[in-house]
């Protein structure tokens, strides 16, 4: 039997938020056995609200949760590297809105989880196992998840810029795989479209120091250039498996995503879940390696 994680202990970090350029402070503490992940905005007397599909509000530029008319906003990267790091159940709590983005990747909340240790809990660990495949699509944006022994991504993205153009990679996301070649992909965003977002509110807190801007020219202005040659797919699949860490427990499927964004991977998941066919729990999985 596999057995639900935690953390051995409690971790804190602090960062701007993206969006609204305003300063958070968390803190990942451990947590009882189904759980899951609870956001905790000790702003606002302590108010709970897990990542859960049910909660999803937004789904423009980031994934934000909302319960009551409280919100926390930009969740998709730590609960990504929650997910990869095979941590089943966390508090987090946030004294602000919105997550800090850090440096724009997952890497510094797998930092974050490395330090803090993980435990073992004495109650099974849980799995969604997709029975048979499901779809969603907008134009020729698409996303699938069907059946599959473990956990693996297909991901394509395509952007008009020679920095990015057709970027495919896949990905079966067994020990390590997250952390060494997931987790430190930055967000990425256009300098011609940077005006605008700020003009409606976003994007408040962006900077070169978390996040790639590439430039109508061409090139990135980071000086430092990329971290992988395939960046940019590589973030998306950040975004994917945050998302679908929605679904509150880990997925023995292959994703199978083309030119998708937040809205999609919500709606994917809102699609599985109603349907009570496609999908079954259990606790003896055929791979223990699933994210």
């Amino acid at each position: 039997m596999i057995r639900q994680t935690t953390l051995q202990r409690a971790v804190s970090a602090g960062g701007q938020g993206l969006h609204t350029g305003e300063h958070a402070r968390i803190t990942l503490s451990p947590a009882p056995a189904y759980t899951g992940y609870v956001f905790r905005r000790t702003d606002l007397n302590d108010f709970e609200i897990p990542a859960a599909p049910q909660y999803v509000a937004r789904v423009s530029y980031a994934t934000t949760l909302m319960r009551q008319g409280v919100m926390i906003a930009t969740v998709e990267h730590l609960l990504a590297a929650l997910a990869g790091s095979h941590i089943d159940n966390c508090i987090i709590e946030i004294d602000s809105l919105e997550v800090p983005i850090l440096d724009g990747s997952a890497e510094p909340f797998i930092e974050m989880i490395e330090s803090a240790g993980r435990t073992t809990l004495e109650a099974p660990r849980q799995f969604l196992r997709v029975l048979k495949r499901v779809e969603v699509a907008d134009g020729n944006r698409r996303m699938s998840l069907s059946p599959a022994r473990g956990f693996s991504i297909s991901c394509l993205i395509e952007f008009a810029h020679p920095m990015i153009g057709i970027q495919r990679r896949e990905i079966e996301l067994t020990d390590g795989q997250f952390s060494e070649h997931v987790a430190p992909a930055r967000t990425f965003g256009f300098l011609g479209e940077i005006e605008s977002l700020q003009n409606s509110g976003l994007i408040r807190g962006g900077s070169l120091d978390n996040a790639i801007v590439l430039t109508p020219e061409g090139g990135i202005m980071n000086r430092e250039g990329l971290r992988f040659a395939d960046e940019f797919v590589r973030h998306k699949i950040i975004d994917i498996i945050g998302d679908l860490a929605l679904l509150g427990m880990p997925v023995l499927g292959r994703v199978e995503a083309e030119r998708s964004g937040h809205g999609l991977h919500t709606a994917l998941v809102s699609r599985v879940l109603r349907d009570d066919s496609a999908w079954e729990i259990t606790d003896s999985p055929a791979l223990a390696s699933a994210v």
